[in-house]
């Protein structure tokens, strides 16, 4: 839109366009390898112990020879989108414009498909550079309904993900996400009101809220992610493409006494949706 070859000083569309003549001078720098050294080791920490708060990765990371402080600690988990699995402040992105809905999965009896789904957006670490993920899932099956990669945490493919799952699998009575500014977006929540679905969001610092998407990252990373070191984003899509259709049509599941997600999901439809 701006031409930063033309005579006209910087400063002029700047003001016509409403910007800051800042944001029209900066270039973005890439992430040093020492910094996403840093973070995959992070991510790698915080699977292995999700309990550990900024203080214990920081004793972590130094006891392995990693010099480093506690406030650069927090700013790289704030950077992934990652947090102790306790009572903390949240690092995940709110707005304190955008409405916040209380849980209502609490003592709810959760026995069919399509009754609950849950989303959450999760750091994927690549050899050289990191992207997001997010999931759809079937709270009472697992299911994973569908998914997106991105290199920036944007609504943008949160969107994509749910409108292929609303497109193929029909609507759940219940969409569950955490408090997160794409959740609480305007965008999101009204495609949920226009298909009458209750929304439900995590209490700030409650991760049992979603524990089974915690879960689902847990087996992604363990299973797939750690094992491969993708190295470009479309790497990950492949990647995650053989890994999701696995954990989907041939991975059993405790939960389901051994069935798999997809058996455990079509088998409890109901009866209208099946016909």
């Amino acid at each position: 839109m701006i031409d930063r070859s033309h005579a006209l000083p910087l400063s002029h569309p700047a003001k016509i366009l409403g910007l800051s003549r800042g944001c029209l001078y900066y270039e973005p720098t890439p992430v040093s390898e020492h910094e996403l050294g840093l973070m995959h080791r992070l991510d790698q920490l915080h699977v292995a112990h999700p309990f550990a708060g900024s203080r214990m990765l920081r004793d972590l990371l130094r006891l392995e020879g990693f010099n480093i402080g506690r406030r650069h600690v927090r700013t790289l988990m704030k950077r992934m989108g990652i947090e102790a699995l306790y009572c903390q402040p949240r690092t995940t992105q709110t707005h304190r414009g955008h409405p916040v809905y209380p849980y209502l999965l609490r003592n709810l009896a959760i026995t069919r498909s399509n009754q609950v789904w849950a989303s959450d957006v999760i750091y994927i670490p690549m050899a050289h550079g990191f992207v997001y993920l997010t999931v759809i899932l079937d709270w009472y099956s697992r299911h994973v309904l569908a998914w997106r990669v991105s290199v920036t945490m944007d609504v943008e493919f949160i969107m994509d993900a749910l409108e292929e799952a609303l497109e193929t699998y029909g609507c759940p009575a219940i969409m569950n996400t955490d408090q997160g500014s794409q959740y609480t977006s305007e965008r999101f929540l009204q495609a949920l009101h226009d298909q009458d679905i209750q929304i439900s969001m995590d209490g700030k610092g409650a991760w049992r809220d979603n524990i089974f998407v915690e879960r689902l990252w847990r087996s992604v990373k363990y299973e797939d992610i750690y094992l491969h070191a993708y190295e470009t984003p479309n790497e990950v899509k492949q990647g995650l493409k053989r890994y999701f259709a696995f954990y989907n049509s041939r991975r059993p599941h405790q939960a389901h006494a051994g069935q798999t997600p997809d058996t455990a999901y079509f088998s409890r439809l109901p009866v209208a949706e099946v016909a």
